[in-house]
């Protein structure tokens, strides 16, 4: 496994961590090119608790940034303090970041995720009758307003910030949602409001950059076995 990109997200690089929060890291890796072409494909991710750590392979990391995945497009926009590994081609990734966005599929991700954690959140039921269900409920409620909030921003200005200007802020809204539901169906509609308002980024991301990407991670990572 060859370590292309990775950093510390989450909590910590969204700048809601706390003393017991948990330290998350994502990655990108490039399996051995020669691995690719055997009857058994190389595993695309790698999951790990304590430490938390996931990685991708390139190939299934890059299909989820041209889907605009909100989860693995923030390794491409840390601040440069979270990032760990930054190889030549992780560097080349980072760079091609917004490239890999489009319109449509930003508009889709940040809302069906942030509609995912809403659903979640009610799911939950009354906060106020358990410490744990509140806790949950709360991270759930902070997740949707960071998630609108930074999709929202990328739409119209083509930057995704992963670094929240104000967390405090974040934090009392979220108190606001889980005390009062009715508070997220807000938050989700005004932000398919200034979704439906003309932004910058492409109608389509540029599927051919990421294509030339890979080939060049291909490339590097291909060692062929001696013959006889």
């Amino acid at each position: 496994m060859h370590v292309l990109l990775s950093g510390i997200v989450g909590s910590t690089a969204y700048g809601l961590n706390h003393a017991g929060s948990d330290l998350d890291r994502l990655g990108v890796f490039a399996a051995p090119t020669v691995d690719l072409h055997g009857l058994h494909q190389p595993q695309e991710s790698h999951v790990s608790s304590s430490p938390d750590v996931t990685l991708h392979e390139a190939r299934k990391a890059v299909a989820l940034m041209l889907k605009a995945n909100p989860t693995v497009s923030e390794l491409l926009w840390l601040p440069d303090e979270c990032y760990e590994v930054r190889t030549v081609l992780g560097d080349e990734l980072v760079g091609l970041r917004g490239a890999l966005v489009s319109a449509r599929d930003v508009r889709g991700a940040y809302l069906g995720y942030c509609a995912d954690q809403f659903r979640k959140l009610l799911s939950r039921g009354d906060a106020a009758l358990s410490p744990e269900v509140r806790r949950r409920s709360l991270k759930h409620a902070r997740h949707m307003v960071r998630l609108v909030e930074t999709g929202v921003e990328l739409h119209h200005t083509g930057h995704l910030r992963i670094r929240l200007a104000d967390p405090d802020r974040v934090r009392v809204l979220a108190e606001e949602i889980v005390a009062r539901p009715e508070a997220g169906e807000r938050l989700i509609a005004r932000a398919e409001s200034e979704f439906d308002r003309p932004g910058v980024l492409p109608e389509q991301p540029d599927e051919a950059a990421a294509e030339a990407w890979l080939r060049r991670v291909r490339q590097e990572f291909y060692a062929p076995e001696p013959v006889g």
